[in-house]
């Protein structure tokens, strides 16, 4: 539709209709026998029916049938036959479920990044996404947040960057209504991850140049690639909730940053700024939200119920509601949804592309690449698959709760488990199981069920009942050769509203580890979780410790592939690893104060009772191949605004092991007008090694790698000394010092 008839359309919209265009509800009312404001999911919206039916688009209903029927149902009662929007929360994965975002992060591998992202929209489309609510690119240097699970970046602003754009490629191709794209929605704006003491939905206090620094990079490189929606963040910015936020939305996002995209509230944001106490109501929520540049109200009726009253009482423009609206139309019609108001939903396809063989074999391989191996002691692993008797214990040994909390849509049939993909690369009668232990406790399960709308459960005879799976467990490791041992978080505790004081493994799991350690053999823990955790006492009583994150639908079979050596582990850490909570938030690229850290002196900036380091730091992973790095060059030792130089070194895998290793370098401005990090990731390269194979690796230097945001807030290089360094990971680096001047 071109857009002289876009206009056209919105020239007959009444002021109702186009009010609803700007309201999302959730899509479960449509599919009630008997729609009735009275009773279940619109009772708490106040909705009127009419407004039902002018709402321009809904959550988390997907799949063929529901999608035409929903649409069939919406489209007989619209006077104008605009069709609704499906938006989705397919975070990663759809039917077939990919690891979890903070673990796709850890391939360094912007291909495992855009094929993980492209088979889950391509599954979602094919069920009716129209939009996507991901990627999800906040910045996470807090462990105790829950929502680190689904940052594909972690702590860093250069790699949330480079996976911001490989991510929106993949969801929008580009032509965003052909087979296969939908809609990317970036989340969450902004600062989300910044929240005081990691707890969620609290607030964040930062400078403006902290902000441009670290967290706003990434929201911008999506929004440069073409993202066609932005989310709003529940956190204030400079004491003002986002989602009225008119510094945020209309001067930086919309007039600086040039997004000409749709933004769209989180769930029930705007209405929940009278929490805040910035609002005195709904109807002020609503003037304020349309105000700063919120296009649609996500889960409250703050919008439905108080923008006509807004518009007649010219508080709020016609104009503004009508750009607003034209957004909405536009998204809609590069989705071809006009013409074809299912978008890309085929039943036929939809059966064949959903958890198909193609996408299983995907997932297995892509799995593999995001698991980092953390320890390895007298190397371990891989293990020998012949002559030997494994006891594979643990609550995550035998168990298909390995999806991670955001896989709404996912099929948990025939997902296999740890212990039927031990048996089938092993046979049978070679594997020992036992359970071992629960994963939590009683006491710490019913929290989690209460907050999730769960009621509290009672595990009658609790204490026999674990110290008979105890009992078992020590039975079964004390007849095999070699310990595995599967513990982590559950799967409820990460994720939304999942923050937490103690991040460490609950205290009946880390029992079977002690008990299991008495027995003087190897052990090998595999972890699930969906955060960096404190591991000091898991990693001391462990041989080698496997960190695979909630890996997915093929987890438990790439697993395998790794612990038994088909696979060479390769991924590195996206955030470092506390050596306690006290720590949080921990991360590597602080600044170093006037007494940095040095040992065995009292008056510097340390702890009294561990050490300043993390225990496993950015950028950290080993691998069955063993790499070296030496002779590092660099072109010249100044650099100019337009001659940029070259640093190249030699990396080499001394091991008859073929395998893949990450690059990594970093920049340390040495003396600035502000005070600078002690180092920043600026690029990276993953790089495949056959056995005892050297290779020279080249990274170039230039001016952008050495801009930051000044006191004045202007984005600039400064003349100076500038350290480079290049190695396997943030803290083992070789280093070199080169001058830069603007001119020569």
């Amino acid at each position: 539709m071109r857009k002289e008839k876009l206009l056209d359309l919105l020239k007959q919209m009444t002021r109702e209709e186009k009010i609803g265009q700007l309201v999302q509800v959730a899509g479960e009312v449509f599919l009630m026998d008997n729609v009735s404001v009275t009773t279940g999911p619109l009772k708490s919206l106040e909705l009127s029916n009419e407004m039902l039916y002018q709402v321009g688009s809904i959550l988390n209903i997907v799949g063929s049938e529901k999608i035409r029927k929903v649409q069939d149902e919406y489209l007989s009662k619209s006077r104008l036959k605009i069709p609704l929007l499906f938006m989705a929360d397919v975070i990663n994965g759809y039917r077939t479920v990919f690891p979890i975002p903070i673990a796709q992060g850890c391939s360094w591998d912007k291909e495992v990044v855009y094929n993980c992202t492209k088979i889950s929209i391509q599954e979602a489309g094919a069920s009716g996404a129209n939009v996507n609510f991901s990627p999800m690119v906040d910045l996470v240097r807090d462990s105790r947040w829950g929502r680190v699970m689904e940052s594909i970046g972690g702590e860093d602003p250069y790699l949330g960057e480079v996976f911001a754009k490989t991510m929106v490629e993949a969801y929008q191709g580009e032509d965003i209504s052909k087979l296969g794209n939908a809609a990317a929605c970036v989340k969450h704006f902004a600062a989300y991850g910044a929240a005081e003491a990691g707890r969620d939905y609290n607030t964040v206090d930062m400078s403006e140049r902290e902000f441009r620094q670290y967290y706003l990079p990434a929201y911008q490189s999506a929004i440069e690639n073409g993202a066609e929606m932005i989310m709003t963040s529940f956190n204030t910015i400079n004491g003002i909730p986002a989602s009225v936020n008119p510094w945020l939305l209309r001067e930086l996002l919309r007039k600086e940053l040039g997004f000409q995209g749709i933004v769209i509230s989180d769930y029930s944001a705007i209405e929940e700024t009278i929490a805040h106490g910035v609002c005195k109501d709904k109807k002020e929520a609503a003037y304020k939200a349309i105000m700063a540049g919120v296009d649609i109200d996500m889960m409250s009726n703050v919008y439905a119920n108080h923008l006509k009253d807004l518009v007649e009482e010219g508080k709020v423009s016609e104009r503004l509601l009508d750009e607003a609206v034209l957004r909405i139309l536009t998204l809609k019609n590069k989705l071809g949804l006009f013409e074809n108001p299912y978008g890309n939903t085929n039943e036929e396809r939809e059966k064949k592309v959903l958890k198909s063989k193609h996408n299983l074999q995907a997932a297995r391989k892509l799995t593999a690449d995001t698991f980092v191996l953390l320890k390895n002691e007298q190397q371990i692993l891989p293990l020998n698959k012949e002559n030997k008797k494994i006891a594979l214990i643990g609550p995550y040994a035998d168990n298909i709760s390995i999806l991670g909390s955001w896989s709404i849509f996912s099929d948990k049939s025939k997902i296999p488990t740890l212990k039927h993909a031990f048996e089938e690369k092993m046979g049978t009668q070679n594997i020992l199981y036992a359970k071992g232990s629960e994963i939590l406790e009683e006491k710490e399960i019913n929290p989690i069920l209460i907050a999730d709308g769960g009621k509290p459960i009672h595990i009658e005879n609790e204490k026999e009942k674990q110290k008979q799976l105890l009992e078992e467990a020590i039975e079964v490791a004390k007849q095999a050769d070699i310990i595995v041992l599967a513990i982590g978080e559950h799967y409820r505790q990460s994720g939304e509203a999942c923050s937490r004081a103690n991040i460490e493994i609950s205290q009946i799991q880390q029992n079977l580890l002690n008990e299991l350690s008495k027995l003087k053999k190897k052990i090998v823990t595999i972890l699930f979780n969906g955060r960096p955790l404190v591991l000091k006492n898991i990693a001391e009583k462990t041989d080698a410790l496997l960190e695979v994150w909630f890996p997915g639908t093929e987890g438990a079979n790439s697993i395998t592939d790794v612990i038994f050596g088909d696979v060479n582990p390769s991924g590195k850490l996206t955030m470092s690893f506390p050596q306690a909570v006290g720590q949080c938030p921990i991360y590597y690229n602080y600044y170093n104060t006037g007494r940095p850290h040095i040992n065995n002196y009292r008056y510097v900036s340390r702890y009294q009772d561990i050490p300043t380091q993390s225990y496993y730091p950015f950028g950290y992973g080993l691998s069955y191949s063993k790499f070296e790095y030496s002779d590092l060059k660099i072109s010249s030792n100044k650099m100019s605004k337009n001659n940029p130089i070259t640093v190249t070194v030699k990396v080499k895998n001394y091991s008859n092991i073929p395998g893949k290793e990450v690059i990594q370098m970093y920049i340390q401005d040495l003396v600035a007008s502000i005070v600078r990090p002690v180092k920043e990731l600026k690029s990276f390269k993953k790089e495949y090694f056959r056995p005892w194979e050297e290779k020279q690796i080249t990274f170039e230097i230039t001016e952008e790698m050495l801009k930051f945001w000044n006191e004045k807030l202007e984005h600039k290089a400064e003349e100076g000394e500038f350290k480079v360094f290049i190695g396997s990971n943030s803290e083992d680096t070789i280093e070199e010092i080169f001058e830069y001047r603007e001119a020569n």
